[in-house]
């Protein structure tokens, strides 16, 4: 007999920047898996995506105003807001089972808040690559100015 484990991963709650689109997660890895890719939509986008099963998602708000972009192969979903234009989850071609989610979407967490974040190589897609291998290309780093401290009590 298989014992099972409650599902203690918390929750979140996330929308685009205009609000039009909220939806809840749980993050498979929690920030673990925290990466950007360099492939030609990736780049241009510049998120910081965390992952979350395909189950663990779940739109509250705004199914109607999430647009559908795919490229290439079809096969990755990127969804994001008509209205805003701010890019909140994608279906993974790489993992289809898995989505991975825009961490500035997430309440609570920034792209800042990380100091390094590894780049996957996607100019060759991993399902292009002969071992089908993941590969970091590089990381990106972030350190905050201490001179530029804007917050004001």
């Amino acid at each position: 007999m298989t014992q099972q484990h409650p599902d203690n991963r918390p929750v979140h709650q996330a929308a685009c920047h205009c609000g039009a689109v909220r939806f809840t997660l749980k993050l498979s890895d929690g920030v673990r898996g925290a990466r950007r890719c360099n492939c030609s939509y990736c780049r241009m986008r510049g998120a910081v995506a965390v992952s979350a099963n395909l189950g663990d998602l779940k739109v509250q708000q705004g199914q109607d105003a999430l647009s559908l972009y795919q490229f290439k192969t079809g096969v990755a979903k990127h969804y994001f807001c008509s209205k805003c234009g701010i890019y909140t989850f994608h279906q993974r071609r790489s993992l289809p089972n898995e989505y991975g989610v825009n961490v500035a979407c997430i309440e609570g967490m920034s792209p800042f808040d990380f100091k390094e974040i590894p780049v996957s190589e996607g100019r060759v897609h991993p399902m292009d690559h002969p071992d089908r291998a993941s590969v970091v290309a590089g990381w990106l780093r972030y350190e905050t100015n201490p001179d530029a401290d804007f917050h004001h009590a």
